[in-house]
């Protein structure tokens, strides 16, 4: 594998709302971009203490314990608690919370869950109000959206020491729209290092390679699965260019609480796994275009009234 690189300093965020030509240059060449301070210590102290929450009293009891995996195995969650996931608050288990010989849980539940998901924009205040922002609306306007619609929210824990180690994917994969119109708005929530599985980046690669697959419902109503791409594999107006030879070469990303990381659909973008004894907590929604076509066969499936307007006016 290629070394990493560490990514430059990131670039301060604009005032007033919104990215400036500058970084919406960035962005547009490297297919991420870094804003620092996005949230204040006091939003990401309340999101902590709302994760804490979550994370001490769901009912371990009447859980299924259902385990996310990261992709590298041969299964993948395809159960009914993930599908139907969508519009409510429900938690994912690390692989490695497990003993593997009696299938028991060898960490608290706290420390056990690989991600909460998939509807805390709406159903949690403090994500919610963190989401669902004008500074959130402008970036997203600024980026190109005529109708943004925040789609999914995550909280990803990556726990210390049994982490799960996330593999090079694309996230229009698993939101995909055609034309794709997909972007990731990650927030660190704690310090993200090299040493608790910060992101890295195959920079540029959004205008190299198109959206290869897509994680969809199986037609035989059995779980899910990966199918080939029939519409649109990159951005409509995008400028594209050829592939590198070899394997692409990744750069880190390193950053401190409260950054926001933005992350376009088609950019390939990692992180390994979390061996130290720090957490790496961070909070993750998605945009896409809510004029592109966004069908049945998606995993994720809208709620009753569609997916969340993300407005100027935070709502």
């Amino acid at each position: 594998m290629p070394p990493s690189r560490t990514s430059p300093p990131p670039i301060s965020p604009s005032k007033p709302l919104g990215l400036t030509p500058a970084q919406r240059a960035t962005f547009a060449q490297d297919g991420y971009l870094l804003l620092p301070h996005f949230l204040s210590l006091t939003t990401v102290s309340a999101l902590l203490a709302e994760t804490h929450h979550l994370l001490t009293t769901f009912p371990l009891a009447t859980h299924p314990l259902t385990r996310f995996s990261t992709g590298e195995s041969s299964t993948h969650v395809s159960d009914t608690y993930f599908l139907t996931s969508g519009d409510k608050i429900r938690f994912f288990f690390e692989e490695d919370a497990f003993d593997p010989s009696t299938g028991a849980l060898t960490k608290p539940q706290a420390l056990a869950i690989n991600k909460i998901g998939h509807y805390l924009h709406a159903l949690s205040p403090p994500f919610r109000a963190a989401t669902l922002t004008p500074a959130a609306a402008a970036i997203a306007s600024d980026l190109g959206f005529r109708d943004p619609r925040v789609l999914q929210s995550m909280v990803i824990c990556k726990q210390p020491e049994i982490g799960g180690r996330v593999p090079p994917h694309q996230d229009s994969t698993f939101l995909y729209t055609d034309p794709p119109s997909a972007v990731g708005f990650w927030i660190a929530l704690e310090d993200a290092t090299r040493e608790n599985g910060c992101l890295s980046f195959a920079k540029g690669s959004h205008r190299r390679v198109g959206v290869q697959g897509r994680f969809v419902r199986r037609e035989d109503g059995l779980g899910t699965g990966f199918v080939g791409v029939e519409g649109g594999r990159f951005p409509e107006g995008m400028e594209t260019e050829e592939g590198v030879e070899g394997e692409e070469e990744y750069t880190l990303g390193e950053v401190q609480a409260g950054t926001l990381v933005l992350i376009h659909g088609n950019l390939l973008h990692k992180s390994e796994r979390n061996c130290s004894r720090k957490g790496r907590m961070i909070y993750t929604f998605h945009v896409i275009e809510g004029e592109s076509r966004y069908d049945e066969r998606n995993w994720l499936q809208p709620p009753e009234g569609g997916f969340t307007r993300l407005g100027r006016d935070g709502v």
